[in-house]
């Protein structure tokens, strides 16, 4: 990246950095069971609710309590589920339309980033009706407030439950961006560990790696604050200390509770602190492709790391020691090694590969080039990187490393 560029990168990073303490975050309040939320919506005189949610969640019959319990307390509700991997604007289209046609007052998002994402694109729209979607994207063009909006995160990973971001991919050009402002975040986190009894190994696997990486991106960015790095080393240490045990005991309880409780640690550290250059490629990847956030981010993460080089060892250390990886005195450039050797080691026994099939190489400019216009400015990175620089992680993608 050239000079210029980068003082501009830097200096627009600096503005927002010096801006945190005065704007309007604020984190959900937690609820630690469906089982109260007719309270919560009655509170709020929600008589008619619309769950968004997608076919998978539904096939898995993960709806099935939240469902008996507005019937038993007589609140009306309709089920959105055909939500996709990466949420595209005919998905937020359709349910915008379920919810106006049935007088809706309220929206649940139930299921992975991708339901979350949705909701949240649809309350902006019923805030916004006269805008479109692609006039939202970027920074604080909401707005106004938002219908009640209710979280129920069933994947320990993607930390929607916290943010105030939507992920929307655009259902003709398949670009995917990012709508961003204060509005989104959801009224309430229902983090029930009930709900992802179900959740196959695989995806718990690749939903708790995305939680790793929105905390490792947040601790390792130049726009942390005292309360961000403390979330994200909470998120790690409960992350290294839980996931394999949620991956290989499904039913265990207390692994999936602190799984849910690590995924909003992350949530509110990259919430402030954004993330890096993993998130950036990897929403090229399932904007073009629909290849899975979590996968891609988990494929990613050790690569971008490694390049990021010694501009971060001193902060891979922290976190190597929160995550009991390395003891403290440890040289900051062999706990960085641990750490980073620690998530490939996680990847190996999860059976997440290096590659992802889909690339076609006469894509990666393009894709490269979506990831540098998401990134920068407003990614306080370690090291900034322009979309020529980016590619090297697709060719990454594309090469058996393992050879």
């Amino acid at each position: 990246m050239n000079q210029l560029r980068k003082l501009y990168c830097r200096t627009f990073q600096a503005g927002l950095k010096i801006a945190l303490p005065f704007l309007p975050y604020r984190k959900p309040d937690i609820v630690g069971s469906v089982k109260a939320l007719p309270e919560i919506l009655r509170k709020h005189g929600c008589e008619r609710i619309l769950i968004i949610t997608d076919s998978g969640i539904m096939g898995l019959g993960l709806t099935r309590r939240l469902e008996r319990v507005l019937t038993q307390n007589q609140i009306s509700y309709y089920i959105y589920d055909k939500t996709v991997a990466n949420p595209t604007t005919v998905n937020v289209a359709e349910a915008l339309n379920m919810y106006q046609t049935n007088d809706c007052s309220g929206i649940i998002g139930f299921g992975g980033g991708s339901s979350m994402d949705c909701a949240k694109a649809v309350g902006a729209r019923i805030a916004k009706p006269k805008q479109s979607l692609a006039k939202m994207k970027g920074i604080l063009k909401v707005h106004k407030r938002l219908p009640l909006l209710i979280a129920v995160p069933t994947t320990a990973g993607t930390g929607s439950e916290t943010t105030l971001a939507a992920v929307i991919t655009d259902a003709e050009t398949r670009y995917k961006y990012a709508i961003n402002d204060f509005p989104l975040i959801p009224r309430y986190a229902v983090l029930d560990p009930k709900v992802t009894l179900s959740l196959p190994p695989f995806i718990t696997a690749t939903t708790g790696m995305d939680a790793l990486t929105h905390a490792v991106e947040a601790y390792i960015g130049r726009s942390t604050t005292y309360g961000t790095r403390k979330n994200a080393l909470m998120a790690v240490s409960l992350i290294f200390q839980n996931i394999d045990k949620a991956y290989t005991q499904g039913n265990d309880m207390d692994a999936r509770r602190n799984m849910l409780h690590a995924s909003f640690y992350a949530g509110c550290a990259f919430t402030k602190s954004y993330v890096g250059y993993v998130h950036a490629v990897a929403h090229s990847l399932g904007g073009e492709y629909n290849v899975p956030h979590g996968l891609a981010n988990a494929i990613l993460l050790p690569f971008v790391l490694e390049v990021y080089g010694s501009r971060i060892h001193k902060k891979l250390y922290h976190l190597s020691v929160a995550a009991g990886i390395s003891v403290k005195g440890t040289p900051y450039d062999v706990a960085a090694k641990e750490f980073i050797e620690a998530i490939k080691d996680m990847k190996k026994r999860f059976d997440i590969g290096d590659t992802v099939k889909e690339i076609r190489e006469e894509d990666i400019p393009k894709l490269s080039h979506y990831a540098d216009k998401e990134g920068n400015p407003l990614y306080p990175v370690p090291v900034l990187m322009d979309a020529k620089e980016l590619e090297k992680f697709y060719y990454m993608m594309i090469e058996d490393l393992s050879m």
